[in-house]
């Protein structure tokens, strides 16, 4: 045995086996550093291989995972959404017809409105005058039955008793066709009410609070008396009220004509209207002054 040979580290690497080289695992089998030791990544285990993103992305919003506290968060959104829509359709069938108006109709109609309220604070102008007379008069009996003979009379004008005269129109629907119905005089009358009509007549009928109308026979009855085409209303009222309130944007005017009737509106400083209607005396109410 030589010197080199009787070494301590040449002895120990005749004793061990020769190093072999580790074997070298195939590119698509070669776990990574984060593989534990079943082969599968941790961030894989619910993935399948081959997966991009996109399609982890997909596979995990899909199908959706509904809790009942979403769904009826979901529901009440849908009733707040469908309540909002419903609200500005509304809106928007309601103001269809001002939006499609022309500027001077516009102010017309504003005009109309400030004329209705000047005539309701004339009114409250001419009660409290009464009442200050009644309150100041010397003699405040005969004070008093003036006041009450002059309500008597614009009672009686409303009520029908009484005939009535003053500046007003006459409106004249001539309907060929026969396509005019009650419900569309029914509108005439009640726009001109709202106007500041004070006593209206139609074909001889005193028009009252009570007046109904209904479809009889291709006519038209007014408290079951029967009258027919042209239809004439004889009003009084201021007339520069009146006449607009039936010719705004799709008001009676434009209706009617839709209906191929023709209508007429004449202003005159002095309208009669004399069909009277007889006064009723009630059959259950009675006065409650002693």
């Amino acid at each position: 045995m030589s010197d080199h040979d009787g070494q301590p580290s040449n002895r120990l690497r005749k004793e061990l086996p020769a190093e072999l080289p580790p074997a070298r695992l195939p590119a698509a089998d070669a776990p990574s550093s984060d593989t534990p030791a079943g082969g599968v990544p941790e961030g894989d285990r619910s993935a399948p291989a081959g997966l991009t993103g996109r399609d982890r992305l997909f596979a995990g919003l899909w199908p959706p995972r509904v809790t009942r506290a979403q769904l009826i968060v979901a529901l009440l959104l849908f009733g707040l959404g469908f309540g909002l829509a419903v609200q500005v359709a509304s809106n928007s069938e309601s103001d269809g017809a001002l939006r499609g108006a022309r500027q001077e109709d516009l102010v017309r109609i504003l005009d109309e409105l400030d004329d209705r309220t000047q005539r309701l604070e004339d009114e409250k102008q001419g009660l409290e005058k009464q009442r200050d007379e009644l309150e100041n008069s010397s003699d405040q009996a005969e004070e008093a039955r003036r006041q009450t003979l002059e309500k008597e009379r614009q009672l009686g004008i409303l009520a029908g008793t009484v005939a009535a005269q003053g500046p007003g129109i006459t409106v004249t629907i001539e309907d060929t066709k026969g396509a005019v119905e009650a419900d569309m005089l029914l509108d005439a009358i009640q726009e001109l009410r709202a106007a500041g009509a004070e006593a209206i007549q139609v074909n001889g009928v005193r028009v009252v609070a009570g007046t109904y109308l209904a479809d009889s026979d291709k006519s038209v009855s007014v408290d079951g008396n029967k009258i027919n085409a042209p239809y004439r209303f004889q009003v009084i009222g201021k007339p520069q009220d009146l006449e607009p309130a039936l010719n705004i944007p799709g008001g009676v005017v434009q209706t009617l004509e839709k209906e191929q009737a023709t209508v007429t509106v004449e202003q005159s400083s002095k309208i009669v209207v004399d069909a009277l209607r007889a006064a009723e005396r009630p059959d259950y109410a009675q006065s409650s002054s002693q």
